[in-house]
């Protein structure tokens, strides 16, 4: 009787787990969401090993919540960073030269401390200001590609992040490498601290939107029937 028992057991699960239904919902199943954020981490490693800043390209882009099965989500996702560290840039910039920016009712401390820092001030504020309008409409651009136009979106989106950068350059050649002239007044060190800050902010965003530049390069390069190449996009000036 057990021997009985045992047999229509066995033969019970042979006929489950070799049925077509059961193979078929076997390989129908959805990856886990363990497996498609594993897979993301894995997309984002691969593109930000080939950038100028693949540090930096990993601190911004390894928490990105959105998706990312596609050079080209990775594209988007950088140029969203880039987009919000200049916009975050640009606030700043605004600061030094508006009244209440410092801890009492005058303008920032670190705000110009000379004409030429008061224009070159205004002018980097003008630059960034239109950072911000070009990387917009580069993202604009990537999340409404169609087939037929692909190639023309593409470089449109790639000649405007090129002249956020352009951009970046243009503001911090307006303060230049040696402007506290000196000690002057005791103001030297006042309006370098200023250009330090400035630099610093300026930098930080021409170095995500470089990385956000070879990202777009490469979806564009990746595209079906297309060769892959690694070029690394230029990167701002930094020396200090």
């Amino acid at each position: 009787m057990q021997t009985h028992q045992l047999t229509r057991t066995i033969l019970t699960f042979l006929l489950v787990f070799t049925s077509p239904t059961f193979f078929i919902f076997s390989i129908a199943s959805p990856p886990s969401k363990n497996n498609r954020s594993n897979n993301a981490q894995d997309l984002v490693r691969s593109s930000c090993v080939h950038t100028r800043y693949p540090s930096i390209c990993l601190r911004t882009l390894s928490n990105y919540a959105g998706p990312a099965n596609s050079p080209l989500d990775v594209a988007r996702a950088a140029l969203r960073v880039s987009l919000a560290h200049a916009r975050r840039a640009s606030r700043y910039l605004k600061s030094l030269q508006s009244p209440g920016s410092g801890p009492g009712p005058g303008p920032s401390p670190l705000g110009p401390k000379s004409k030429r820092q008061r224009v070159a001030l205004s002018d980097c504020i003008e630059q960034m200001a239109d950072s911000v309008d070009e990387l917009k409409r580069s993202l604009e651009e990537l999340q409404h590609l169609k087939t037929a136009t692909f190639e023309w979106q593409m470089s449109n989106a790639q000649t405007w992040v090129s002249a956020a950068l352009t951009d970046g350059d243009t503001c911090l050649d307006g303060f230049g490498d040696g402007i506290s002239g000196g000690s002057r007044g005791g103001g030297g060190n006042e309006r370098d601290k200023m250009r330090r800050s400035v630099k610093r902010r300026v930098t930080d965003v021409a170095r995500v939107t470089s990385n956000a530049l070879y990202m777009i390069n490469r979806a564009g390069e990746t595209r079906p029937g297309k060769p892959k190449r690694h070029s690394s996009p230029r990167g701002i000036h930094s020396n200090n």
